[in-house]
């Protein structure tokens, strides 16, 4: 089972040694996805699409590979 992180700067330390993060844009619902698979666990963590932008933005400074699904 995935790990729910409701808090941007704890998910933003987990993608730091992220071997990738996924983004998975869910239009009807008006959020996104972002998902950071780990050696050991997935988190994820659930973004309005308005502030999809600004947070895309911190996690590609710390995560190396990011996919768009």
């Amino acid at each position: 089972m995935p790990i729910f992180v409701s808090d941007e700067s704890k998910f933003l330390e987990v993608a730091k040694r992220a071997l990738e993060c996924r983004v998975k844009r869910v239009e009807k619902e008006g959020k996104a996805k972002i998902k950071a698979r780990t050696k050991r666990y997935l988190y994820t963590y659930v973004v309005p699409l308005e502030k999809l932008d600004e947070v895309l933005a911190k996690v590609r400074e710390v995560c190396k590979n990011i996919v768009e699904v």
